[in-house]
């Protein structure tokens, strides 16, 4: 089996991989030896989720991008219960790094922020924001 030499922060530990390995490999069909380390795909999903790159920029220390693609969508479909292996899997990591620090498997609040954007000028209505009453603009107000 081939390895690979990274070190990013977006990586995980051998033993966090460990704890998932097993949802990665999920229905594996027995049919070959696999020649490609799964602990080095996963962090490279992590490393493009992480940084919100393209596919095209995932660094040559990594699988090639085909074959990251190929158990990206793999793991991104839904199961029998609707969940995918990739949100099983992120949900372990959570779970045992909250863990290590004492903290609750879930979070007991979220953050949500808002912000008014602005219409194109082909749209009909401007100025609206959920959080605020609607209004419309009379057309000698417009820019």
């Amino acid at each position: 089996m081939r390895t690979f030499n990274h070190n990013y922060p977006s990586d995980i530990t051998r033993e966090q991989y460990e704890l998932v390995r097993e949802e990665l490999e999920y229905r594996r069909v027995d049919t070959k030896p696999r020649d490609i380390d799964l602990y080095s795909v996963l962090c490279a999903i992590l490393y493009l989720i992480k940084g919100g790159i393209q596919w095209s920029m995932i660094p040559s220390d990594f699988p090639g991008r085909g074959i990251v693609r190929y158990y990206y969508d793999k793991w991104s479909r839904p199961r029998e219960d609707g969940t995918t292996t990739l949100d099983r899997v992120l949900k372990k990591l959570v779970k045992f790094h909250r863990n290590g620090e004492l903290r609750k498997d879930k979070t007991s609040f979220g953050i949500v922020d808002a912000q008014s954007v602005q219409n194109a000028d082909t749209a009909e209505e401007s100025g609206y924001d959920a959080g605020k009453k609607k209004r419309y603009q009379t057309p000698h107000c417009r820019r």
